[in-house]
């Protein structure tokens, strides 16, 4: 998997953003362009803001036991995955806010730089090596500009 640490890897992501245009199509999926930018800040919100809630009890179990596994390892995602509810976004988004707002968000990780997420703790997962991280992260991106096409 590629290093999303590594600033080639974060340029070389960015440029297939910016490969994409409101027109844009899914060549699978329901999500609009703008919306998958959007879904895709999810995961970065969930690491920089206070947005949304901590799982508790035995939804956190559910995440750490079963889901964490599926985001964190280097087994790719499969067309049409299900997604946890506060990545379902059905609203429609302005596609250059959300694309400035990803971009910023994946420099950001960049910069913070690995040894940053080195047994940092998740929203979701509790704490993850650093390769989880680059996993989830990369494999994330990697997957929907795929579907998108660049």
């Amino acid at each position: 998997m590629k290093n999303i640490f590594d600033k080639a890897v974060t340029d070389e992501v960015i440029e297939r953003i910016n490969k994409l245009s409101p027109e844009t199509q899914p060549n699978w999926g329901k999500m609009s362009v703008d919306q998958m930018l959007a879904h895709c800040s999810v995961t970065y919100e969930l690491d920089f803001e206070d947005k949304h809630p901590k799982p508790k009890g035995l939804m956190k179990w559910v995440l750490k036991t079963f889901i964490k596994k599926v985001v964190v390892s280097e087994k790719p995602y499969k067309k049409n995955s299900r997604t946890a509810p506060e990545f379902i976004i059905t609203s429609e988004k302005e596609f250059n806010t959300e694309k400035e707002r990803l971009t910023g968000y994946i420099t950001k990780v960049q910069a913070l730089g690995s040894n940053h997420y080195d047994q940092k703790e998740s929203h979701s997962f509790g704490k993850l090596s650093v390769t989880e991280w680059n996993n989830m992260f990369y494999k994330h991106l990697d997957h929907h500009l795929t579907q998108f096409g660049v």
